[in-house]
């Protein structure tokens, strides 16, 4: 997988074949293509990685700090716990998540992981807005589906692209804007401290 990485974010993923991926990882083809199937596995693999941060057989809402975070009874806290997160997988998934929105634009196969991807985003950030709601803590008349789409799209790979990648926002500076966001969104104005 780190073949792939290194090949992938230097010649893009259209370039990158199998075969270079085997010739510097010094791992057979047929090796490559047990163990991922495809080009489009590696990738994959990557990404999952990238997520949770290490290869663990773990889905990330059952890791003990998403199940933590999802249990704080201060929504303001819950908030910044979930952007805190939310903010390292960002920045661990960054690149490679770029390198998937460039071959998604080409690849029908790629295209799908994609839809896929941002499918179990919407879920897992779906799960803060239902906790908040649960907990009647969003700001009067916001809807729980609204809070979703309202972290949706604050908290998407592309805003932190813009910010942090193009724009060279320290991740402190992403994560407390973010936190400061989401709360000024999302909770109410006369929220006790």
């Amino acid at each position: 997988m780190d073949a792939a990485r290194s090949l992938f974010l230097d010649r893009g993923y259209g370039a990158t074949t199998i075969d270079a991926i085997s010739e510097l990882s010094d791992v057979p083809p047929a090796t490559v293509y047990r163990l991922f199937g495809s080009k489009l596995g590696i990738l994959k693999a990557l990404i999952d990685v990238s997520i949770v941060g290490d290869d663990e057989a773990v889905a990330m809402a059952d890791r003990p700090q998403v199940r933590s975070l999802l249990a704080d009874p201060h929504p303001p806290d819950q908030l910044a716990g979930f952007v805190h997160l939310a903010t390292q997988i960002n920045a661990r998934t960054a690149a490679i998540y770029r390198i998937l929105v460039s071959a998604a634009a080409s690849d029908p196969d790629a295209a799908a992981l994609l839809d896929d991807l941002t499918l179990q985003r919407q879920e897992g950030q779906g799960r803060i807005a239902r906790s908040l709601a649960r907990a009647e803590a969003l700001r009067p008349g916001l809807r729980q589906r609204d809070a979703a789409d309202i972290i949706h799209a604050l908290v998407s790979p592309e805003v932190f692209g813009l910010l942090v990648t193009d724009r060279g926002w320290p991740l402190e500076r992403y994560e407390s804007w973010l936190s400061r966001t989401l709360v000024d969104q999302l909770l109410p104005t006369d929220r006790p401290e």
